[in-house]
């Protein structure tokens, strides 16, 4: 559980499966991803693993790619749109995200 203080001295706590099922939604949504790793289109979570160090946040993903499509272009999609996803839901700085590609 990720807790993110305001100024104000609120605080607002995300599970990391919340962090997690971000992250894969917003990597399906990448041109050429086929499915997480062992999830299909349902879980959004499996696959995914978070870390979470005071308001950072590193990512994990594995994930099988559609035939014909080349990988590191769609690794890179899938980085940016999970960085960005995490970031402007959750207001977390993103240190990395790392993308496996599984057959």
């Amino acid at each position: 559980m990720t807790e993110i203080k305001s100024a104000s001295g609120g605080a607002v706590r995300i599970a990391d499966e919340v962090i997690a099922v971000i992250a894969g939604t917003a990597a399906l949504e990448a041109d050429g991803v086929m499915a997480l790793s062992g999830a299909g289109r349902k879980n959004r979570a499996r696959g995914v693993s978070v870390a979470v160090k005071e308001q950072t946040v590193a990512i994990a993903i594995a994930l099988t790619v559609k035939a014909g499509k080349k990988l590191q272009e769609v690794s890179r999609e899938v980085q940016q749109r999970v960085k960005t996803a995490i970031e402007t839901m959750t207001g977390l700085s993103v240190a990395e995200v790392n993308v496996n590609v599984v057959a």
